[in-house]
Order: C-alpha cells, then structure tokens, then sequence
C-alpha cells in the first residue's frame, strides 16, 4: 500500500476525533505563532494540517493567506465541511509534501506531525528541499516530531525520534534555532506521547 492510500484509509476507518493525535485546540502551536508577530497577510502553511483545528485557530486571529498541505482529501474534506464558508478563503493542497512545488514563499511553515515520518533519508532531504524553497529567507518553521523517549511508530507506521539537536543537524545551517518546547500529548484513548 502506498502512504496516500494508507492515509486515506486512516480517515476511511476513524473519526478525525478518535485518532492519536487529534487536539480538541492546538495551544502550543498557536501560542508560537503568535509569538512570532507576524503580519494577518503574511503566508503561512499548514504542512499535514488534514482534519487539524488549527486552521480554525489562525482564522480566528485574523490570518488571510493560509495553506493547508495534507496527503489525504478525506482529512481535508473533514476540514472543509467543518469549517464550512470559512472554507473558501483557505488555500487546500493534497499533496505529498516531498513532492511539493508551489509559487509560493511563506512567512511561516507549521508541521505538527509530519517530518517525524520521513524514516528514509531521500524523503527527509526531498522534505528539506521543499521546506528551503517555500519558505522566505528570514521566514518561521515550527516542527514537532515524536520526542527521544516517545512512541517509535504512529498508525502503524515507523517514526524517527527527534530532540532539538538532532533535528538542527537534519535540517541544516540554513536554519537557526529559535526555541524548543516539550510536550506530553494526551491522545483520546488516554495515552501519553512525547513530543518536542
């Protein structure tokens, strides 16, 4: 089976409310975006954003130009059809984010879930390639990926551990290290996850 119609059938089978790693609201990933100042007009991409709330939470803080990038229609329909109108002034991306090409050049990159995936080292360097060309020199990435410590695989599927060092050494010197955050994720079933 192949990772689109793995993640498609993720979302055939479960409420986006039953999977692990669903937030009722993404408070850490808002609390740095906000941190960061940005412009209501500046760009911004959800990478893997499928059914998350977090487009809702940069909608209501007034954001205009937002991307959400998913591998799977069927999270990104959930996200349409919960939003409803709203729907319309997002931009929705089914894509493979190794695969991604877009005219773009966004102020901030968000990936809550993704890059922690990329177990084979031609993904992470295609990923990388991605993240370098979309976002503008001076621009924002958050990343969070299951931390050292934290589950090895997630929907049946490998994972690779990070810690702030590891992931600074994966993505290069063209980027500089901000902040690190800790996070124990309660997952709907009760369990907890780490996440950095």
């Amino acid at each position: 089976m192949n990772t689109k119609d793995h993640w498609e059938g993720i979302y055939e089978a479960k409420s986006p409310f039953k999977v692990s790693w669903y937030q009722k609201e993404p408070t850490i990933s808002l609390s740095l975006i906000k941190k960061l100042a940005l412009n209501k007009g500046d760009h911004i991409i959800d990478i893997g954003g499928g059914a998350s709330a977090l487009v809702d939470g940069l909608l209501t803080e007034g954001f205009e130009n937002i991307t959400v990038l998913d591998i799977s229609s069927i999270a990104l329909s959930l996200s349409k059809k919960r939003l409803g109108d709203k729907s319309e002034i997002i931009e929705w991306m089914v894509e493979d984010v190794i695969n991604l090409t877009t005219d773009h050049q966004y102020d901030l990159w968000h990936d809550r879930a993704v890059f922690h995936f990329m177990t084979e080292k031609s993904d992470r360097v295609a990923y990388i390639k991605a993240l370098q060309t979309s976002v503008k020199v001076g621009g924002y990435v958050i990343i969070s990926a299951f931390s050292i410590g934290g589950p090895i695989k997630c929907s049946e599927l490998d994972i690779v551990q990070y810690d702030a060092e590891k992931l600074k050494k994966e993505l290069g010197a063209s980027f500089k290290l901000l902040e690190e955050r800790s996070e124990k994720h309660i997952t709907p079933a009760g369990n907890e996850q780490l996440f950095g």
